[in-house]
């Protein structure tokens, strides 16, 4: 495997593997002791062209606990601010020994694109509207971490589904492995597609949750809203937000996710986010353990 673009094109043993990877490297994200340096000379670039908190940091910390050395290009500042292309930054990159380049970008299938023309490895950190499998994978460790296994899950999704790489890469896993997703949101934030992926549809989020052994909340993506998807935000919050009345209909010992960031009080309440039930935090110590094992999978 030379480069991770998407979910897939992965297979259940490749998904498994990662998981595996991760199990291994989450002590050493919680402890520094255990940090092995494994990677040591290695190199990795994250090209971020949209705003990233998590998924940016997470590869930064992860490739650093691997020993790789880790830079973000700051594309703000960079030639591409000049005019330069994607490819062009890839083979520049390539040609100062980078071995691995995480790209977001707004364009579906950017990272395709750069992967056909370099040789270092590529992973996706999210591609336009498409997918987001660094993503799904840490929230498929989640998951599996706390349930032990996918067949048979009941797992309900809300939020903007239309615009959310994150849900697609999610339906394309948990599918995959066995488990029944739903998603839910205001008819406009609905993509028909879903359901040819394999997912449910409703705009009932009460009933979408009612026996769900996983709730994940999606935050509304309002910088990719070209129109009004819905009144206002409190209204959204009224009819489709995530909270404590919603979250009783939920099956016992059902837990709940989020990507974020959370818009605490739109797409989930406060209440909810900081609730027993909630692993929202735990979502990201798991996003680094998975990406040091992509990367090590990778580089490697």
């Amino acid at each position: 495997m030379k480069d991770l673009l998407g979910i897939r094109e992965l297979s259940r043993e490749d998904i498994f593997s990662f998981l595996e990877a991760a199990k291994r490297h989450k002590p050493a994200v919680q402890d520094h002791k255990l940090r092995k340096n494994q990677l040591a000379g290695a190199s990795m670039a994250t090209v971020f062209y949209e705003n990233s908190t998590r998924t940016v940091m997470a590869f930064l910390m992860a490739g650093e606990y691997l020993g790789i050395t880790a830079k973000d290009l700051n594309v703000a500042t960079s030639s591409v601010t000049k005019g330069e292309t994607l490819i062009d930054t890839g083979l520049t990159l390539e040609a100062m020994g980078v071995n691995a380049i995480v790209l977001r970008h707004s364009m579906t299938g950017s990272s395709h694109l750069l992967a056909r023309n370099v040789d270092c490895a590529v992973i996706n950190g999210g591609d336009g509207n498409n997918e987001h499998p660094t993503q799904a994978l840490g929230d498929a460790f989640t998951i599996w971490q706390h349930k032990g296994d996918f067949e048979g899950l009941n797992v309900t999704i809300v939020g903007d589904i239309a615009n959310s790489r994150v849900a697609r890469s999610n339906v394309f896993l948990l599918t995959k492995l066995g488990a029944k997703v739903t998603v839910a949101g205001p008819a406009t934030l609905l993509n028909g597609n879903m359901r040819a992926l394999g997912a449910e549809m409703t705009t009932d989020v009460a009933a979408a949750i009612t026996g769900a052994d996983i709730v994940m909340g999606l935050r509304v993506q309002l910088e990719r809203h070209k129109a009004a998807h819905f009144p206002s935000l409190a209204e959204y919050a009224k009819f489709f937000g995530i909270n404590m009345e919603v979250l009783k209909r939920m099956r016992e010992g059902a837990i709940i996710m989020h990507p974020a960031p959370v818009n605490r009080g739109v797409e989930i309440s406060s209440e909810v986010m900081d609730c027993p039930a909630s692993v929202i935090y735990e979502q990201v110590t798991n996003g680094v353990a998975v990406r040091m094992g992509i990367l090590e999978r990778l580089i490697k």
